[in-house]
């Protein structure tokens, strides 16, 4: 049996010309406003132009596929889905039904689950892969995985070590809308059960839950935002590390909203402040969500 497996993702602009297209998708097909526009083209260029994260999707893809290869050669394929950029979700499932396979299975390189998230992608798949008459299952939620547990400890003790002693750590994951707090979304929770598990390991106290690149619309968001943390840490804590374990890349929301963004406010107030080390393509990681796709 040759088992298909439909990795999905956000998806990024792949070149300048392509970002006035991907914006206008995330806005659910309204172009952006020019000055909306220009903002962004001026984050993208603050880090060199484009965001490496479609290098960086696909050698993640390569890492689960080797890693599924060493277990069980030829039984599984792998394939990219994206949300927003080619190939789609829908392209991913149709490559692996054009190959033959005799079941889909999704996972989806965000460790937390939410309905306005993890939920979509999932099932998008789920809905092609019935469409074409193939069986489907899904990785719910890694927020817990030991070893994406134990790569951010290490990554917490590395960013640490490069502070004054007691300085702060903060986990943070992209925000969205307050409203799924009163529909019992569970992001919330998932995001403190990461940060609890790693904070855990390394024994740290203090530690705090941030979210950060809020969406600009109208209704509030998940808060408090990070810069908001950078702004009340600035006069009591000898530093701040910024753990972002709800992206497992470098991408726009770390380059430039951490890097670039935070560091500025930090730097401005006097806080020392550094990030942890994204996932990318750790091969420990990659590995364990491979045996996570292998129990499904």
């Amino acid at each position: 049996m040759t088992i298909g497996v439909v990795l999905m993702a956000y998806g990024t602009p792949r070149s300048r010309d392509d970002i006035e297209a991907y914006y206008t998708d995330i806005r659910r097909g309204r172009p952006p406003a020019p000055e909306q526009l220009a903002d962004l083209v001026r984050r993208y260029d603050a880090i060199g132009g484009t965001s490496p994260l479609a290098a960086l999707t696909e050698q993640q893809r390569a890492g689960l596929q080797a890693a599924l290869d060493a277990r069980a050669p030829g039984a599984y394929v792998v394939t990219l889905g994206l949300k927003h950029a080619a190939p789609r979700i829908e392209d991913g499932v149709a490559e692996l039904t054009a190959i033959g396979v005799e079941r889909v299975l999704g996972l989806v390189l965000a460790p937390h689950y939410s309905a306005l998230s993890v939920g979509e992608y999932l099932a998008r798949a789920g809905a092609a892969a019935a469409e074409a008459g193939l069986p489907f299952a899904g990785v719910q939620s890694w927020a817990t995985e030991p070893a994406y547990v134990a790569f951010l400890a290490r990554a917490v003790r590395d960013g640490l070590a490069t502070l004054p002693p007691g300085s702060r750590v903060v986990f943070t994951a992209h925000s969205l809308p307050e409203r799924i707090v009163a529909a019992g979304d569970p992001y919330p929770a998932e995001l403190r059960a990461t940060a609890a598990a790693v904070a855990g390991r390394l024994g740290l106290d203090g530690w705090l839950v941030g979210w950060q690149s809020a969406g600009r619309t109208p209704e509030p968001w998940l808060g408090p935002d990070v810069l908001a943390i950078v702004d009340e840490l600035a006069s009591t804590a000898p530093g701040l590390l910024v753990c972002p374990c709800g992206f497992v890349a470098d991408h726009l929301e770390v380059l430039y909203d951490l890097d670039i963004e935070a560091a500025q406010r930090a730097a401005t107030a006097g806080l020392p402040f550094a990030r942890t080390a994204s996932m990318n393509d750790d091969p420990t990681v990659l590995d364990a969500l491979a045996e996570r796709l292998r129990s499904l």
